[in-house]
């Protein structure tokens, strides 16, 4: 599975790093390193819905707020 994050400046303001750095806890919380790949990119070209992330090219809204909740329903019950 590849998550991607959008780090570019308007998901940057929303809350990316903290999105990323949360991600990079709860894979290695589940021990999901071996089968989750995290990556970044810049702008997915959906500014105004940011924090942009893909899960295998699947486009979600996610913020620090969500964050959690993304990552138990796109991720863990999808592995």
């Amino acid at each position: 599975m590849k998550i991607t994050v959008c780090i570019g400046s308007s998901c940057h303001i929303k809350g990316s790093r903290i999105v990323v750095e949360s991600l990079q806890q709860l894979i290695k919380d589940n021990n999901l390193g071996e089968k989750v790949e995290l990556g970044g990119t810049f702008c997915m070209g959906q500014c105004q819905q940011g924090v942009c992330v893909t899960v295998d090219g699947e486009f979600h809204s996610v913020s620090p707020e969500t964050v959690e909740d993304f990552f138990k329903t796109e991720v863990i019950e999808k592995v």
